[in-house]
């Protein structure tokens, strides 16, 4: 199909001018590129000559329906293709863009899942401390607890990015946006503990201006934090769905809980749009009811 080839020729293109214009992340790029091929080998088997762009947009996103995907999964092809052919009209490519009329899928329809103060304390006390590996693992439990990071950006802070006696980290998140992040004391103090003794041991010598490290001298990747975390789950107690970004919904949670506004905690979070953050409106929401049956003189 004609189309179909002008708009894969057009595809790394666009994936460059995500990265060099718009400084996407490589985890955004890669998703990007993902999305892409699933919907090019789409237009390539599935649709006819004389099909116009928007009636396989829209056939496309039907099957995507149909498929089970999530909300969120939808969600993010259709921002995908809907920037694909933003990028697509802006350089005459095509001469209308095709998703203008397609609906976005409702998002987040469940509460995002956390955990209790009372499981992130099992959880952060698991690590065997007697070892590099178990210094370095609480250490690195502690501060994303501590700072609401995602995994990426944890596993990618260099020395550089810390102040512990001020108590921050900086953090380059989501399309080259910095911010600083404050961290509290029991972290500072596990990650001190990690520096001085563990992360020597673990580099023998050789240099590395990552954070956490392994036992090779390499940057430990989300990866490899991921499978640590389930595994640590597990002796915890916490058997399903434990994530990094489960840990990332509890720091914003337990931070409402406490008081906190949400526009703090937008910002702690590196989101770029205050939408993205009301997904924790439902704290929000449970804290005035119980404000009102405290102190309303008839509630």
């Amino acid at each position: 199909m004609q189309k179909a080839a002008i708009w894969r020729d057009q595809t790394q293109a666009f994936l460059d001018y995500c990265r060099i214009e718009k400084g996407l992340a490589a985890n955004s790029l890669d998703a990007y590129q993902r999305d892409l091929s699933r919907f090019l080998e789409f237009v390539e088997t599935e649709a006819g000559g004389a099909d116009e762009e928007a009636e396989l947009v829209r056939r496309y996103m039907d099957r995507l329906y149909r498929s089970g995907l999530s909300s969120r999964s939808i969600a993010r092809h259709l921002t995908t293709l809907r920037n694909y052919f933003g990028f697509l009209l802006s350089n005459g490519i095509v001469n209308s863009d095709p998703t203008a009329l397609l609906p976005s899928p409702k998002q987040w329809s469940t509460l995002p899942k956390y955990l209790s103060f009372e499981q992130v304390s099992r959880l952060i006390a698991t690590p065997d401390v007697s070892r590099p590996n178990g210094l370095r693992d609480r250490a690195m439990l502690e501060l994303l607890y501590a700072s609401g990071l995602r995994v990426s950006e944890l596993c990618r802070l260099e020395l550089a990015d810390l102040n512990l006696e001020l108590g921050v980290v900086r953090v380059m998140g989501k399309g080259g946006r910095q911010r600083l992040v404050p961290v509290g004391k029991a972290a500072v103090a596990a990650i001190e503990q990690y520096l001085s003794s563990a992360r020597p041991a673990l580099l023998k010598g050789r240099g590395s201006r990552f954070l956490f490290v392994t036992a090779r001298g390499s940057r430990l990747t989300r990866q490899a934090f991921w499978k640590l975390l389930i595994s640590y789950g597990k002796k915890a107690g916490i058997f399903h769905g434990l994530t990094p970004h489960v840990i990332r919904h509890t720091f914003a949670t337990h931070l409402l809980e406490g008081g906190a506004d949400l526009r703090s905690v937008q910002t702690m979070l590196g989101h770029a749009d205050i939408s993205t953050t009301q997904i924790y409106t439902h704290v929000l929401r449970s804290r005035l009811k119980s404000t009102v049956e405290q102190h309303h003189p008839r509630p």
